[in-house]
Parts: C-alpha cells; structure tokens; sequence
C-alpha cells in the first residue's frame, strides 16, 4: 500500500518490509524511525502507519520538499483545498513552476502545492524536469495522468491524523547528524538514503561532490548513536568507504527516466543484523542480497 502522496526518483518505499524486519531484529519497541534524507518518505510513513514504531522523524534540506511535509503536518486542509479546486493543465502547471523557480528561503503554503503540483505532474516526479505529455500535451499520457486529487487527499488526511508522531526538519545533513541525532538512543533506526554517488547532478537538488560523500560516511561510522542502515548505488568509492561494514548488493527496481533494474548496495551499522536470504524468504520480502564480491 502507497501511504506517501509524492512521487520520488529512486524512491525506496519498497524498502517498507525489510525495514519493518530490520527493526524487529533490531529489538526496537515502540521506538522512532529517523530519515535524515527523507525525500518521498515512503518507508517512514508505512512503519509509522502500520505500528512498526511509535514516531517518526523526516528531514529533508530542500526547502521545497520540507515545505510540502510541514504543510501535511501543520495546516494539511488549506493544502487540500488547494489540490482539490487546483486546475490541473500546462498554464496551471507554468504558474507553479514560476513560484517554486523564485521561492525565497522561508517556508510558506504556496511553495509547498506549487512543489506538490510539480511532483504530481511532472515526468518521474522529478522538480526540475518537465509535465507529462509534454507542453503541447501530444504524449500517450496527459499532465493529470499522476494527479488523483480524491486519493491523494486521502493520503494526505491519513497522514495528518499522525501529526503528534512525525517531527519534521529542514536541516543540512551535517547540522542534522550532530544537532537531532543525539536525541535518540538504541530503541532507534536510522535509514540514510544519500543522494546517488554516480547520477546524484541528474536526480538531486542537493546533491554531494566525492568529499561530501566521504564526509558523511565519516560522520555516520563515528557519531551515529542507535541503530542505522544505508543504501546507495554500487560503486567502488562507497564501497571502499564503508568496507568495514556489512555490505550487501540488491537490486531494486525503479523509474527515474529508465525502467528495469538499479544495483545498490546496503550497509549495516553491526554484523549482527545483516540478515541471510533466508530469513528474508520466511518473512515473504522479495529481496535478494549479495557479497560484495559476488557479480
């Protein structure tokens, strides 16, 4: 079941299961599951929704996919008027890319639908690219081909019904591994998700140069307190970072601007939880894992 209303780029949401059995080997009771790259938040929205844990806690540092997050959480039903009597076509569609171009640094209800339309509407829900069908609307698929008002309100409203659950950030990674991290202890997971090593110019607003990558893999390995788990693509360079770990290969499908399979790599923070194909196949989570030295 889909319990985010975004559409995202190499979203994980079909992660849901396996996080679910993560944290159960993990022993984490009536816990808090933490996305510091939260994204589409798909994940954390099951594990909340489906009582895996008690709260959870999304951060994202563009503006624009924070604002939409805290306008669910803090005045979801002005959001929702603005879904359902939105008309939705390229004018439409043209005046929300001028406000979400110009948004200033603040948060406000405006850039959160005009980021919200533009996810919607765009082609693999990607901000930067272009509508559905193109502007002359001449494609197999129209600008409203992802914009099912009446169920994402649905979505919407569901989730604000958790709002006493979900604390929402807009904090740089760096500030947000030192600064709100802290605060959680072992009854914890967090699920860094860091924007592509390889692709991350093409999919990511913020996305990282090789040294921001090697930072961030030092400020996890040495400060992280609780449980964590992250996923990139596979390629040499993260590998070599996070070669003490645990490290597992997966392949998981997904369609930002191509179909079929992506490579990516998954590591754990102990050896411990780093769980065999079998215990997968028992818990039904079609997901295959790899050594690293396996092709």
């Amino acid at each position: 079941m889909l319990y985010s209303p975004l559409r995202y780029p190499g979203g994980k949401g079909k992660l849901a299961p396996f996080m679910g059995l993560m944290i159960n080997k993990m022993n984490i009771k009536n816990g808090t599951y933490i996305e510091p790259f939260a994204g589409g938040a798909g994940v954390a929205l099951m594990l909340l929704m489906e009582g895996y844990v008690d709260d959870i806690v999304i951060n994202d540092y563009d503006k624009a996919i924070y604002s939409v997050w805290r306008a669910i959480i803090s005045e979801s039903e002005n959001l929702v008027d603005r879904i359902l009597y939105t008309p939705v076509n390229i004018d439409e569609w043209k005046k929300q890319k001028e406000i979400y171009v110009e948004q200033n640094k603040k948060y406000s209800l405006d850039l959160a639908f005009a980021t919200f339309f533009l996810n919607r509407t765009n082609r693999s829900g990607i901000l930067k690219g272009g509508p559905i069908g193109g502007f002359e609307q001449t494609g197999n698929y129209g600008i409203d081909a992802r914009y099912n008002a009446e169920k994402l309100v649905e979505r919407i409203r569901a989730i604000a019904k958790y709002k006493k659950h979900i604390k929402v950030y807009n904090k740089e990674i760096v500030s947000f591994i030192e600064n709100v991290l802290p605060n959680y202890g072992q009854n914890s997971l967090t699920y860094f998700d860091p924007p592509y090593f390889n692709k991350g110019p093409e999919l990511y607003k913020n996305f990282f140069d090789k040294e921001d990558h090697a930072k961030i893999a030092q400020l996890i390995l040495n400060g992280v307190p609780g449980n964590w788990i992250i996923t990139y693509d596979d390629t040499p360079e993260i590998i070599e970072l996070y070669k003490q770990q645990c490290i597992r290969r997966y392949d998981l499908n997904y369609s930002a601007a191509n179909t079929g399979k992506s490579s990516e790599v998954i590591v754990f923070n102990d050896n411990k939880f780093c769980p065999t194909n079998q215990e997968l196949l028992n818990q039904e989570i079609n997901i295959n894992l790899r050594e690293v030295n396996e092709s």
